[in-house]
């Protein structure tokens, strides 16, 4: 059974995620102790990351029977298990005929009848996908599940994978206290990196950051995105058009997590489009109270969809602030979400001039997370001895505002391993008077003196002259990159 062959045209990265389940399905194939080979994978992800593209091409390279049920949020149990009665029936699982003229009323009839039709001889792979809608309409499908899967499926070689794009409560049913508690292994699946989307796109790597900050690496829109096409000039083609995946990713995404009236949904616009300090989301929202914007951050951190950040030191901080954690919704938010009106009665012209305006300087503060991320991801020994993290700094006046500050541990370091800047620009280098405010904001860090290094990270790299330790696109790019592609 081979798995990771060479690559099918149009799928591209995911090697890690496509080992991960090879591995899986490799222990249910050979079996496992006291004749329980059956395994389980709970996997979420945004939605369109591709996390049922990734499934698919899975069970295409495997090879193996397999049934692929999606729920579609029907109003009830009984219509849900009509359509999973009829997918079973249409799957190519050796005793599919049985669910030939079955009508099981309930998960536990339904998923009991499935048990009959798994091979005994040979691996299978079962699917459900979107399964947060199917505990939607039965609160007990969890503890159904559980039992089924102990008695039925664990004794049969049978990998079952769960997928779900509500990350807390996809996280959530692995936790204690939940039927399904230790039976599963957990699967992240994120976009795909600014390297898969270089590959993809057949970008260098400055252009490929772009494409990535502007797709937020959703397959979806990526498909359409030409081959060797800049970031503005794909926006362009793309912003004019209404049903660019580019336009309704972001639109669908939001409706099926936030309703339009809902104080998620304005908090998320106002951070979104700036807005970074509670106050100011606050009034940005349109004057939310600060209990009611409390709970709206509190859903939003809860949902992976914010996230929220302190400034790194050796110091403690109450300088929170609320970033939009997902990349595409990044852009999304900032420059097409407020703006989806003059698209739909045909000025996308206004709203391309606005991003053109926009974008040096949005780019520039976008960059950042994906950056640290980067520097995160970089080969042992590259960075300063015992950096563990890297954040950024600043204070309520942003005076100084430190874009790089590695360190030991957070939220508070015991010790500050780096202190850097980036600089984002493509016809300015680093120059003289960059280093010179970096020099003077690492006297302003606590926990940095003199001897701290410093680091720089430079789309146009440095100046004539300038001698500091930098990182270039090339090589930011090259921490995105699986080593087992090389």
């Amino acid at each position: 059974m081979k798995v990771l062959g060479a690559l099918v045209d149009g799928f591209v990265g995911r090697q890690r995620e496509l080992a991960t389940l090879a591995a899986m399905l490799g222990r249910v194939e050979n079996g496992g102790r006291a004749g329980r080979p059956g395994r389980a994978v709970l996997m979420r992800g945004r939605r369109r990351v591709g996390k049922s593209r990734l499934v698919e091409e899975f069970i295409d390279r495997a090879g193996v029977p397999s049934l692929y049920f999606t729920a579609s949020a029907q109003p009830t149990a009984q219509a849900e298990l009509r359509l999973f009665t009829e997918a079973a029936q249409a799957s190519d699982l050796p005793g599919a005929a049985t669910f030939a003229g079955q009508a099981p009323q309930t998960w536990d009839a339904a998923l009991s009848l499935l048990a009959t039709a798994l091979p005994a001889d040979r691996p299978s792979v079962v699917v459900l996908d979107e399964m947060p809608y199917l505990i939607a309409t039965d609160a007990g499908f969890e503890g159904t599940l559980q039992k089924i899967f102990d008695r039925e499926f664990s004794r049969r070689p049978v990998l079952l994978i769960c997928v779900g794009s509500d990350l807390a409560m996809m996280e959530a049913l692995n936790g204690y206290g939940r039927p399904f508690h230790q039976r599963a292994t957990e699967m992240v699946v994120p976009p795909l990196n600014p390297a898969d989307v270089a590959e993809m796109l057949d970008l260098p790597a400055a252009d490929a950051f772009d494409a990535f900050l502007v797709s937020g690496g959703l397959p979806l829109v990526l498909d359409e995105w030409p081959t060797g096409r800049p970031a503005l000039d794909y926006l362009a083609e793309a912003v004019p058009d209404p049903t660019s995946a580019l336009l309704v990713s972001g639109e669908r995404a939001l409706a099926a997590e936030f309703p339009p009236d809902s104080h998620a949904r304005a908090v998320l616009g106002a951070i979104g489009t700036g807005e970074r300090t509670f106050s100011s989301i606050g009034r940005g929202a349109g004057g939310l109270g600060a209990a009611s914007l409390n709970r709206a951050l509190q859903t939003l951190t809860a949902k992976r969809v914010v996230e929220a950040v302190t400034p790194l030191s050796t110091q403690p901080s109450r300088e929170t602030r609320y970033l939009v954690a997902d990349p595409h919704l990044r852009f999304w938010l900032a420059m097409l979400g407020p703006h989806l009106a003059e698209i739909d009665r045909g000025r996308g012209d206004l709203v391309l001039d606005r991003i053109r305006t926009q974008w040096s300087s949005w780019r520039g503060r976008a960059i950042e997370p994906v950056v640290r991320e980067a520097l995160r991801r970089l080969p042992v020994g590259r960075l300063p001895a015992d950096t563990a993290v890297v954040g950024g700094y600043w204070t309520r006046t942003n005076d100084p505002e430190i874009d790089l500050v590695g360190a030991d541990r957070a939220p508070v370091a015991r010790r500050v391993t780096l202190v850097g800047s980036v600089k984002w620009l493509e016809q300015r280098p680093f120059d003289a008077h960059d280093l010179g405010r970096l020099l003077t904001h690492r006297t302003r860090l606590p926990g940095a003196d003199g001897a701290t290094p410093l680091l720089v990270v430079a789309r146009a790299g440095l100046a004539g002259g300038l001698e500091v330790p930098a990182v270039a696109p090339d090589e930011l790019l090259s921490a995105f990159r699986d080593p087992r592609r090389d």
